[in-house]
């Protein structure tokens, strides 16, 4: 039988969460159908079994079986992914959070992290960071990211933590640090005095985390004997636009060969997910 989800509206108290924490947690948002055929996407997109003649924007791997497996802008040769990462109903939540009127999609990633059982290892974490921290080409910090999980996701798992309030910290300098899997000195070089509270982030499979683009977080391995798997959206407000000279990022190259100063991100590489009527 098909499973059903009821669509769920933005109230004034969740809105009032993601502004205090950084972050909110949203009910589940897909179906177990969907769910299914998402787990099966991963399974193809790690196998070059590619719809179209798509390939994937910056594509990260690892001869390690036990370390994090990453490609951005799967929804470029996946048509599951696409279909998740492109759904208006995630846009307008997004929209909510943010405050804003329109949201596009900036980009997605698929994530794979190994279940590596009770091996002592740090290959599965990833380093506190900030997502602007890499997104430094962008005129707004008013960026959220959707991490949508595919199985019941918690520490066990190498589910992700937040710092509650870090948002409003504004960017910290070399925040761009996900590949620095040395996780207390990380918080030593970030905490800097400042109130480190973490809070992890547990979700059933279906539900997401919304994140704020300033707010740390970070995950370590996954204890289980299961891989842990996910699905991105980072999403962006309408009228984000390029800022030059401070930090290359790929979605410069989808701007065409002579970017500008105030060019928008816009058109096929961005889809628009929603805009208020």
């Amino acid at each position: 039988m098909t499973q059903t989800i009821q669509k769920y509206k933005i109230t004034a108290q969740d809105k009032e969460t993601f502004d205090r924490d950084g972050y909110w947690i949203s009910p589940k948002l897909i179906s177990d159908e969907q769910i299914e055929r998402l787990r099966q996407a991963h399974q193809r997109i790690w196998t070059n079994d590619f719809d179209g003649d798509g390939m994937p924007m910056r594509p990260f791997g690892s001869s390690n079986p036990e370390a994090l497996r990453k490609v951005d802008n799967g929804w470029w040769f996946n048509d599951e992914i696409r279909a998740t990462v492109t759904d208006p109903y995630i846009g307008e939540l997004s929209a909510d959070l943010l405050g804003v009127d329109e949201t596009l999609l900036w980009h997605d990633q698929v994530i794979y992290k190994p279940g590596v059982g009770e091996k002592e290892t740090n290959s599965g974490n990833v380093g506190w960071h900030q997502d602007f921290g890499y997104w430094q080409c962008s005129s707004t910090t008013n960026m959220v990211t959707v991490w949508i999980a595919l199985q019941d996701t918690d520490l066990t798992n190498g589910g992700m933590t937040t710092i509650l309030g870090s948002h409003k910290w504004g960017l910290v300098p070399g925040s761009d640090s996900f590949f620095n899997q040395n996780m207390e000195e990380l918080k030593e070089k970030y905490a800097g005095g400042r109130d480190w509270v973490e809070e992890p982030c547990i979700l059933k499979a279906g539900q997401a985390s919304f994140h704020h683009a300033l707010t740390f977080h970070g995950s370590g391995a996954n204890r289980t004997n299961e891989a842990r798997l996910s699905i991105v959206a980072h999403v962006m407000p309408g009228g984000t636009a390029y800022r030059p000279g401070i930090q290359f990022h790929p979605n410069i190259k989808q701007l065409g060969p002579r970017p500008y100063a105030g060019q928008r991100f816009e058109g096929e590489f961005f889809p628009v997910l929603f805009k208020r009527l």
